[in-house]
């Protein structure tokens, strides 16, 4: 029987097990790799209400991530919410100092569904630290705006491709809804374009494509095909039911 790679999902707890680390670990699963995770939050919320959001403490994450670190080797690492920017590059830097070949697929949730905000303001400076260490960035329409809020939306989508692998997701887009783009570091544009009919909005939607997007990149699929078959997969949970939360493959 052949070894699952092992992927390490940093992100937060949803109860709904629609979002978040129960949703990364889902996916992980369903696509034959073997998922751990490091918890960053612990929220109150379902798939229609956030009413809260603990976050644990640094001490404890990075606890957490040595100890996984001392016993595991992980090549790709998805990282969802983290509390502040300095967190987020102390969690990166130590991946890196443990393997720096590691790619990090960081999906940046700066707020939820339902608009609870994760993150204070942030400086041009600290997102181009993040940037230039991640492997892919995966922000849909209102968090590419978020990101560089000062700047023009191609202005934006320029500076993130001469740093990083950009996926932008296309749920919020203003023309087509669903039609992604795949901004590959300093070189082309792709198009992927929705396939399956029925797709219904589902609660957690993005972690299950960025944690798709990272099991693929573990199976050893390059970046385009990984991207493309993450956007079917994540089709196929859209259209699993007419709720809120989607249903998953195993």
């Amino acid at each position: 029987m052949k070894n699952r790679p092992n992927i390490l999902a940093i992100a937060g707890f949803d109860p709904s097990a629609g979002a978040g680390l129960l949703a990364d670990i889902k996916t992980i699963e369903a696509l034959k790799c073997y998922g751990m995770s490091v918890c960053t939050a612990n929220t109150i919320q379902t798939d229609q209400e956030f009413v809260a959001c603990h976050w644990i403490d640094s001490v404890v994450i990075l606890k957490q991530l040595e100890t996984l670190l001392h016993r595991v080797t992980f090549d790709v690492v998805k990282i969802g919410i983290i509390q502040d920017w300095e967190i987020l590059l102390e969690i990166i830097g130590l991946l890196k100092k443990v393997n720096p070949s590691v790619r990090v697929v960081w999906d940046p949730v700066l707020s939820s569904s339902t608009n609870f905000s994760f993150h204070e303001k942030h400086s041009a400076k600290q997102i181009e630290q993040v940037l230039d260490a991640v492997y892919l960035v995966t922000p849909n329409y209102i968090e590419l705006q978020q990101l560089l809020p000062e700047e023009t939306m191609e202005e934006t989508l320029n500076k993130i491709q001469k740093r990083t692998n950009l996926y932008l997701k296309g749920g919020h887009r203003p023309d087509v809804i669903g039609k992604d783009e795949l901004f590959a570091k300093e070189a082309n544009i792709y198009t992927l374009n929705p396939k399956m009919k029925g797709c219904t909005e589902k609660h957690g939607s993005g972690c299950v494509l960025s944690s798709a997007i990272a099991a693929y990149l573990a199976l050893d699929f390059p970046l385009l095909k990984a991207c493309y078959r993450a956007k079917r997969y994540t089709e196929k949970v859209l259209v699993s039911n007419k709720g809120l939360l989607g249903y998953h493959r195993i």
